[in-house]
């Protein structure tokens, strides 16, 4: 039991991050030593031309962890003045939610233009761990900031990290993805700014699968994001399928870690648009 417990609380603590696009990136990093931006940073494109991001749009996903439903993931995007603004929550169920209760809120905002993060936050309860995190992007400076509350021990942490000048944050890339030209073949390169760190990204586009989800049948193309270094190299693969149109919508995720917990993956369950 005692085994089984600790492994609910490794997935519970990181089921989330996942749908935020990457996490095997996303947790338990926050104590690794910072590193500077890439000395050659590749350049993130801008939404290409035509591309609207929908808004209001809510995407409800459910969460499998093998056999259970762990969780439901909830996703709200707005344009509030050409500033698009990200809010998240996740929640834990049933048998999942009892041994390790999750309510986690995550919220981010990027230029509606250049695709670039302006900030990233996150209130994190997980059983009786509550810390609260507000990353800052001042491109024009080139650093990202970091404030961190913990609000069980009454402890703070303030850090600052050079960043190139456009990064995208582990809740907005999976928009900003979704804003590029996705080609079976081709690749999209993104720079993911989080815990203190700049890694490149190659989403590549592999192939064109139809899925079925609570939400509907989709034909679409199935992506995997990949890092040739950094805190993301060999911990696991990551698929996102984007719908095959124009609104490329995100209908499902799946995370392989078989080093951890084996499979999790986000089932799309409702789009809504007010």
């Amino acid at each position: 039991m005692g085994s089984s417990l600790h492994l609910t609380r490794r997935l519970t603590r990181r089921f989330f991050a996942v749908a935020a696009i990457l996490a095997l990136s996303a947790a338990g990093n926050t104590q690794q030593p910072q590193s500077a931006a890439p000395a050659v940073a590749p350049a993130m494109a801008a939404p290409q031309a035509g591309y609207t991001f929908a808004s209001p749009q809510t995407l409800t996903f459910t969460v499998d962890w093998r056999v259970f439903t762990a969780g439901q993931a909830v996703f709200r995007l707005e344009n509030v003045n050409g500033q698009m603004k990200v809010t998240a929550t996740a929640d834990t169920l049933g048998a999942v939610n009892m041994l390790y209760p999750v309510s986690d809120k995550y919220q981010s905002s990027f230029d509606a233009h250049t695709g670039c993060s302006a900030s990233f936050s996150k209130q994190i309860q997980e059983g009786r761990r509550k810390v609260n995190t507000d990353l800052t992007f001042n491109s024009a400076a080139g650093k990202q900031m970091l404030f961190e509350r913990n609000l069980i021990k009454g402890n703070t942490k303030q850090q600052e990290a050079p960043i190139p000048a456009c990064v995208t944050d582990s809740l907005s890339a999976i928009f900003y993805a979704a804003s590029q030209p996705i080609v079976v073949g081709q690749n999209i390169t993104l720079l993911l700014a989080d815990s203190m760190r700049v890694v490149p990204i190659t989403m590549k586009a592999e192939a064109k699968e139809e899925i079925k989800t609570p939400a509907g049948t989709f034909q679409t193309i199935r992506v995997q994001p990949t890092a040739d270094a950094g805190i993301v190299k060999n911990r696991g693969n990551i698929w996102i399928w984007y719908t095959d149109d124009a609104r490329h919508l995100p209908v499902q995720i799946r995370a392989h870690l078989p080093l951890v917990f084996g499979t999790i993956t986000f089932h799309l369950q409702s789009v809504e648009t007010k």
